[in-house]
């Protein structure tokens, strides 16, 4: 074991605490194991705790980790939830679906993306049929694989950055970056040339617990984008479905709607143009469902911040030392990005959360078997 990894928050830990919520609720447990370590060579495994009837009509599914480092603001929320399940139990009818870490690799090393440094929401595409282009990026790649963290050749790539965005807008270049790119797996919001490890276990999990369903509301817990303390709950489609207006008449003016494209906007920090979104597979997998498929996104620190921090790790894993003091700085920061110390951040984000899922846990439970919810 390396002792000069980050010392906290590890991701052991916040896998014992999740466990023994699971454990206290009386879910039944399944884990799906990680081909690889973590940095203090722990074990990887994504967990699934089920709390109710396994085979109940309606399904609540909370999903955590599908940018790693952003898991453990998403593991706190559903550790809460189990909290809660243990007070006040599931109602008749329901049953909670709680994914712990999906992306338990990116968690356990404080990443974004997972060991193939994919972005596992630009990952869920059909990798048989031809892959998304990302003209803009080309031009944009070779910033992205500076060798030097300081010193001549970062000052060089941020002024060629700089002038791209002084000609272009902050906006508009990261648009084309974070839309997701197919062709450099070294380079940045890569979204793969086949599925990731976390993209089989996910699909794999959705069909054995949720399938099943009549109804199902899924959650992806997400930090970063917005304005900083506040959690966005938004609905990501390619297009409108049959249950879009349900999500809509339930949370009213909370939720964000954004159809995503090559020429979406959206002023919610999140990538419209982005493909290959966890959203739209779970709508594409689950056809049979009435499936309802959110994202909360807490907002954190400005979108220049997280992208320069993004580059950092970047280069870090390219050519640095996770382990020496400059990696272990990295990680702090990168930390602080997406998982704030702020206390005041911590709980606005972790109330707004076990809000949403009340709403959605009434509904479910008054959307009794026979009910025609589609409509």
């Amino acid at each position: 074991m390396n002792p000069h990894f980050l010392e906290a928050p590890s991701f052991d830990r916040q896998r014992e605490r999740f466990l023994s919520a699971a454990r206290l609720a009386n879910a039944s447990l399944t884990e799906w194991l990680h081909p690889l370590k973590g940095p203090r060579q722990e074990t990887l495994a994504t967990d699934v705790a089920v709390v109710g009837d396994p085979h109940a009509r309606n399904r609540l599914v909370v999903l955590s980790g599908t940018h790693g480092i952003e898991g453990f603001y998403g593991s706190d929320c559903q550790i809460a939830l189990l909290d809660s399940l243990r007070t006040h139990g599931v109602p008749e009818g329901v049953c909670v679906v709680a994914i712990h870490l999906v992306n338990p690799w990116g968690t356990a090393w404080l990443r974004r993306v997972t060991e193939d440094n994919v972005d596992l929401n630009r990952n869920y595409l059909a990798f048989d049929k031809p892959l998304p282009a990302n003209a803009g990026y080309e031009s944009l790649h070779e910033i992205y694989l500076c060798p030097e963290l300081e010193g001549p050749a970062r000052t060089l790539a941020d002024a060629s950055l700089a002038a791209r965005i002084a000609r272009d807008g902050h906006a508009a270049v990261m648009s084309v970056v974070e839309a997701g790119q197919y062709v450099h797996p070294d380079g940045l919001f890569y979204g793969g040339r086949e599925p990731a490890w976390s993209n089989r276990t996910l699909r794999a999990i959705m069909e054995k617990h949720v399938a099943t369903a009549r109804t199902a509301m899924c959650f992806d817990l997400h930090t970063g984008a917005g304005a900083f303390g506040h959690p966005m709950l938004m609905a990501i489609t390619e297009a409108a479905y049959p249950m879009l207006s349900h999500m809509q008449t339930l949370y009213g003016p909370w939720l964000h709607t954004i159809v995503t494209g090559p020429a979406s906007t959206t002023n919610t920090g999140i990538a419209a143009t982005a493909t290959g979104y966890t959203s739209q597979a779970m709508l594409d997998q689950l056809s049979s469902v009435d499936l309802m498929q959110f994202v909360i996104e807490c907002g954190t620190y400005d979108s220049a911040r997280s992208h320069r921090l993004l580059r950092d790790d970047h280069w870090l894993h390219m050519f640095g030392d996770p382990f020496d003091a400059t990696g272990r700085r990295i990680k702090a920061e990168l930390l602080e990005q997406f998982f704030p110390a702020d206390p005041h951040w911590r709980e606005m984000t972790a109330l707004r959360a076990q809000q949403v899922f009340s709403r959605a846990m009434a509904f479910l439970s008054s959307t009794l078997p026979g009910d025609d919810t589609s409509n």
